[in-house]
């Protein structure tokens, strides 16, 4: 492939990587706590879309800052790894292997 040819190559992967951001955008990751007194939802963007608490949790706030933690932190860790398995199939895809960068993408 020739220079030209690549840095179009690239241009393009640029574009399909944004666009699957955009679509990352609209992806909802729900996530609860165990016993489904606190649920979480957002997108593979790591947006929060909603937030649902039991009326039971309101009434400790230690209980329910734990329960934020906990879940929130679940619903991000799942975000990430979605955004990132889709970002990575983009890339490895698309991407045009430039000599020397080969374990780049790997």
């Amino acid at each position: 492939m020739d220079l030209m040819g690549m840095m179009g190559k690239l241009k393009e992967t640029q574009q399909k990587i944004e666009d699957t951001k955009k679509r990352l955008d609209t992806v909802l990751i729900d996530e609860q706590s165990t016993d489904g007194l606190l649920k979480i939802t957002l997108t593979a963007n790591s947006t929060i879309k909603n937030i649902s608490i039991a009326d039971s949790l309101l009434e400790d706030k230690e209980q329910l800052e734990d329960y934020l933690i906990l879940v929130m932190n679940k619903a991000i860790e799942k975000a990430a790894k979605v955004n990132q398995a889709e970002l990575d199939a983009v890339a490895k895809v698309d991407m045009p292997m430039i000599p020397g960068m080969e374990d780049m993408f790997k």
